[in-house]
């Protein structure tokens, strides 16, 4: 029996200049930018429409998530997914490449990364160093509008990759899975606010904030660093591990983390802390800060 081959979790900067040189992007090979900023700082659809990867398209986070709900950036149902993605281009066999322009390298791809994962597609990659180091480097950029042709997508959502607030409540009690927070240690300490919300961490979480999982230039770091930090806090990655934020999104850098050091199966508390602060009693909502006052 062959093994199957797993999935590329990063792309260099130089193996995707490479598949755009060569003309490669298509219906296999689809690239999206999956910027967001606060709207007050940066324009992500503008900034993609003055510079992007060449035959990339736009992946809009606002647009892809579930909008009747009151929470940040949860996932959509299915079907929206799945529409989504096809009019990018995207279908069950396309090689998706997701990137970002944050200035620390990455942030919001491994979001998506996870979004397409959580959705059951395997071929999907964080461009390695964002669209940072792809400008460091010199590789090409354009204003140029790609217009991918529609594909067929269809979603299929893996709920073994999602864990719900009553399954995080739950588990305070059974510690059946371990807790990993990707919150800076303030907010996670609960010493400073977090976007006016008051902070702190769920009982029995540990903290990892996610800038530890990136070099200082922007790209991953290793995979003996990475595993390094899960050992540091004790985090068996041979064991059930679920992420957490603020808002569902740097957590995935927890799960790409722990998929670069062998494990697949981190799950993602989609509603995090801004759903935890809101539903959570009072005594599941640890913080330094209410505990001096």
């Amino acid at each position: 029996m062959v093994p199957q081959v797993l999935s590329r979790p990063l792309v260099s900067a130089k193996w995707l200049a490479e598949a755009v040189r060569a003309g490669r992007v298509g219906p296999s090979l689809r690239v999206l930018d999956t910027s967001w900023y606060p709207p007050q700082e940066r324009n992500a659809r503008q900034e993609f429409k003055e510079r992007h990867i060449p035959g990339a398209s736009f992946f809009d986070i606002e647009e892809c998530r579930d909008q009747s709900s009151p929470y940040d950036f949860m996932l959509p149902s299915e079907s929206h997914f799945a529409d989504y993605v096809g009019r990018l281009g995207v279908s069950n066999d396309t090689h998706v490449v997701v990137y970002d322009g944050d200035q620390l390298g990455t942030f919001y791809a491994p979001r998506a990364w996870w979004m397409f994962r959580a959705f059951g597609h395997r071929e999907v990659s964080v461009l390695n160093g964002g669209f940072k180091n792809w400008l460091k480097e010199g590789h090409p950029v354009t204003a140029e509008d790609s217009q991918p042709a529609p594909a067929v997508f269809k979603a299929k959502l893996n709920r073994a990759l999602l864990k719900t607030f009553e399954e995080m409540m739950e588990n305070v009690g059974s510690l059946q899975f371990q807790v990993v927070d990707s919150r800076p240690e303030g907010r996670f300490r609960g010493t400073e606010l977090d976007q006016g919300l008051e902070s702190g961490h769920i009982p029995g979480s540990v903290n990892i904030p996610f800038h530890s999982f990136l070099s200082e230039n922007g790209h991953e770091k290793s995979i003996e660093e990475l595993q390094q930090l899960f050992q540091e806090k004790q985090v068996d990655l041979s064991k059930p591990l679920t992420a957490t934020c603020r808002k569902g999104v740097t957590a995935c850098h927890i799960a790409l983390a722990a998929f670069l050091c062998g494990k697949q199966d981190v799950a993602v508390y989609d509603g995090s802390w801004s759903e935890w602060f809101r539903r959570a009693p009072p005594r599941y909502k640890l913080s330094e800060m209410k505990r001096n006052k």
